[in-house]
């Protein structure tokens, strides 16, 4: 709802003709913010790190578009596959036939555009890089490079074919994520990195999405990551670094268990519980789940730590008692008598505990099944205090006692003996 000292623009559209219209809704210089835009001075690579719903697929679209107008071609517009890079890049909301007037959209056909002034382009799959081998190009539009496959191998294939005009230049626009590619282009020379947030862009957004995305993950690490564009490095000296993740290792699974880390108390503020499901690989250990639990009173940590007992067929429960003593095997006896528990207790600190399972890590003998975002953010911002990011790890604690459990203790099989 405008205020009344406000002008009603669909009645100034009304009164305009539809051409005048379109002119106006395509004037993308008369849009843009000022980070949108091509900065200036004499550079190799646009490097436009924004968070999530900021604009910049539009910037990106737009970019591509006026090369074309230019007459500046042949295009390459990359993503992480084919598939996602032509639904997004190309025929998305904010992709390159959005944001072109009709009578200048390419013509598609497979993987290849068609300008009808005569300029073309190709979408390519980062997760192939051989398929750079061979085309040349005069540009290129780079898409969410932070979650590329094989990206510096993909990105330097790349290079090679950015070899035709005056002065060959390319985009990348993502949400920023540590990666190795992401690092290296930060600080090269050539590179102008640029920077926008979720919030400039809050009048394009739906208001649920800022009252419960952004309200809930602002200040956080991820939220910094994925609402403010922050670069997250890794914490110096920490037990954990990002490229140690390695994706699910699919190897017969055998014994699997839920720890649980429960919390002193169950008041809004005190913290979470910590429940991490993980098995028994051959080649090491598997994280399944990440279901910790905030607030978390204690009947409904116990049901949520049955419930995964049930779903996953574990061989037990593995309870940290150092806070409740026997009053967590009790809890979890209300929810079901049946289900086996084993208690540990914790002896050492917390870092002192985690060392050696960071070490498997190291190894490459632990894997983790898509979507643990929070617990490897945690797991990264884990001090040597015992705290990560200023909050107790009750992730990091259920992790250890699940890879503990299973690779540095001979614990008893309970089920499938």
């Amino acid at each position: 709802m405008t205020n009344s000292s406000e002008p009603d623009l669909s009645e100034l559209a009304a009164r305009l003709s539809p051409r005048y219209c379109a002119q106006i809704y395509f004037d993308w210089a008369a849009w843009a913010r000022d980070k949108q835009l091509p900065p200036p001075g004499d550079w190799v690579t646009w490097l436009l790190m924004g968070g999530r719903g900021a604009g910049k697929t539009r910037a990106g679209a737009e970019w591509e578009r006026g090369l074309a107008a230019q007459k500046i071609g042949p295009i390459a517009l990359v993503g992480e596959t084919i598939t996602e890079a032509i639904a997004v890049m190309v025929e998305g909301p904010s992709g390159l036939m959005a944001v072109t007037p009709r009578r200048d959209r390419p013509k598609r056909i497979e993987a290849a555009l068609y300008w009808p002034n005569g300029v073309e382009g190709q979408v390519l799959g980062a997760n192939d890089p051989e398929r750079f081998r061979g085309p040349q190009f005069a540009a290129a539009w780079c898409d969410e490079i932070g979650k590329w496959p094989n990206a510096e191998a993909a990105w330097d294939m790349l290079q090679f074919g950015l070899r035709l005009g005056k002065q060959p230049r390319q985009m990348a626009t993502t949400t920023p994520r540590p990666t190795k590619l992401l690092k290296r282009l930060v600080i090269d020379p050539h590179t102008v990195v640029a920077r926008m947030t979720t919030a400039e862009n809050e009048q394009h957004l739906a208001h649920s999405f800022l009252s419960a995305v952004v309200a809930r993950y602002k200040g956080s690490v991820l939220g910094r990551q994925e609402l403010e564009a922050e670069l997250i490095e890794d914490l110096p000296g920490a037990l954990w670094t990002r490229d140690m993740f390695r994706p699910l290792d699919a190897a017969p699974r055998s014994r699997t268990v839920v720890a649980v880390d429960p919390p002193a108390t169950s008041t809004a503020s005190s913290d979470g519980c910590g429940i991490v499901v993980a098995s028994r690989t051959e080649a090491g250990v598997a994280v399944l789940a990440d279901l910790t639990l905030k607030p978390a009173a204690p009947l409904a940590w116990a049901k949520r730590a049955v419930r995964a007992f049930e779903d996953y067929r574990a061989d037990c429960i593995v309870a940290e008692t150092n806070q409740g003593g026997d009053m967590v095997k009790a809890v979890i006896a209300q929810v079901d008598a049946n289900v086996p528990v084993r208690t540990v207790h914790a002896t050492r600190g917390k870092w002192v505990r985690a060392e050696p399972v960071a070490a498997l890590y190291a190894q490459g003998r632990v894997s983790h099944a898509p979507g643990l975002t929070a617990l490897e953010d945690e797991m990264c911002g884990f001090g040597a205090e015992g705290m990560s990011e200023g909050h107790s790890p009750d992730r990091v604690d259920a992790l250890v006692w699940a890879v503990t459990e299973l690779m540095l203790r001979d614990g008893p099989r309970i089920r499938g003996v």
